[in-house]
This record gives structure tokens, sequence and C-alpha cells, in this order.
């Protein structure tokens, strides 16, 4: 899961929904004085993760695009965040840009008591609104272009993440069916984790 998905599988807290953004970046490692709320985000991050890389229905999604290849689970996650975009309505009561332009504004006024890095990160996620990515597959595929940009060399002369478009756009039907089985059980898994009560915008 990505960006989006993480956000949205966070208590109403913007604590908590900045740790566990912050988790993979910050290798989930929290810094001096971080609050309760920023470490339990980033304790359900991994949970997510766990639950995410083990599943057969994520298993099942990453080979449909090709048999080997390195970068079949990033274009998975970020192909899954497309599909939650698409299928908002599913899963929020509320809508995505309300649901965004209430994340960003209280992320901006979390940056105040930021340290530096985490600061910088979510400063770039409001700045280049890396939430609203994936409203159309242009806007997927122009993510893939943008990951291979921060690949190596090395990486790059073996895959690159702008050439899984096409096995995502003739597969994304199947894609989306286990989207929409796996998406449902991601959230029952950790749901029981959570403060019910702070999760309103949750439909499910």
């Amino acid at each position: 899961m990505n960006w989006l998905a993480h956000a949205f599988l966070s208590e109403e807290h913007i604590d908590f929904k900045i740790g566990n953004i912050l988790a993979d970046p910050l290798k989930a490692k929290t810094w001096e004085n971080a609050s309760k709320h920023v470490k339990n985000g980033m304790k359900t991050h991994i949970l997510i993760d766990s639950f995410t890389d083990k599943h057969e229905i994520v298993k099942a999604s990453k080979k449909r695009l090709r048999e080997k290849g390195l970068l079949k689970p990033v274009i998975i996650d970020l192909t899954y965040d497309y599909l939650l975009t698409k299928n908002w309505h599913l899963y929020s009561n509320i809508s995505l840009k309300e649901f965004t332009d209430n994340f960003y504004n209280k992320a901006e006024k979390s940056l105040e008591y930021l340290p530096n890095r985490p600061n910088e990160i979510v400063m770039n996620l409001i700045n280049k609104d890396l939430l609203n990515k994936y409203h159309t597959l242009e806007q997927l595929n122009t993510s893939f272009k943008r990951m291979d940009l921060r690949l190596s060399k090395r990486l790059l002369k073996r895959e690159t993440a702008s050439g899984y478009f096409y096995d995502v756009h003739v597969n994304l039907k199947d894609i989306e069916k286990d989207f929409l089985e796996f998406f449902p059980l991601l959230c029952k898994h950790i749901k029981k984790d959570l403060d019910s009560n702070k999760l309103n915008h949750w439909k499910i």
C-alpha cells in the first residue's frame, strides 16, 4: 500500500496519519519526543505491510504482471492506490477531496513541531499533493516514470517501473478484482488494533 492507503488506514489524529506515512522513509524509527500517536501510526504501518506482503491475493496480483521482477511489489502498491482512489466511495464516508484537504490542512500545522527530516517529507507530500496522484491511468503511468528517476543505473538496466505500465494496463481488470477482495480484509485485520471511535471516515 502507498501514501493514500496508509493515510486512510489510520485513526483520525493527524500525528497518527503522519506516523503511518513516515514509517517507510524513516525505517519505522521515531524521533525524540514523538507523540504516542506517531508511534502508534508507525506500528500500524508495520501491521499493514506485514499483512499485505504475505497475503495470497496480493501475491496473485504480482504474478499477473510478470513471472519475475524486482519492482513488482512497489508497482502493485502504486496500482492499489490508484484502485483505492477509483473505488474510494466504497470505503469512505467522506469524499476524497474532503479527506485530502483535511489531511493537508492539519499536516501543514504539524510542520511547526516536526524535526527536520519528517518536516521535509511532510512538506513535500503537501506541496506535491502526493495523495492525489492516482485519479487516472495517465497519472499512474506518470508515477511509474517518476520512480524511474530515482532508480539506480544498475537496476534500470534490468527493468524500469514505466516498463510495467503495459502489464498493469492489460491486467487491470483482474488486479482490480484482487484489490476489491483484499482491501476489506486488510481493513478488518488492522481495525482490531485501532480505536473504532477514531475511524469515522471508514464506511466498512
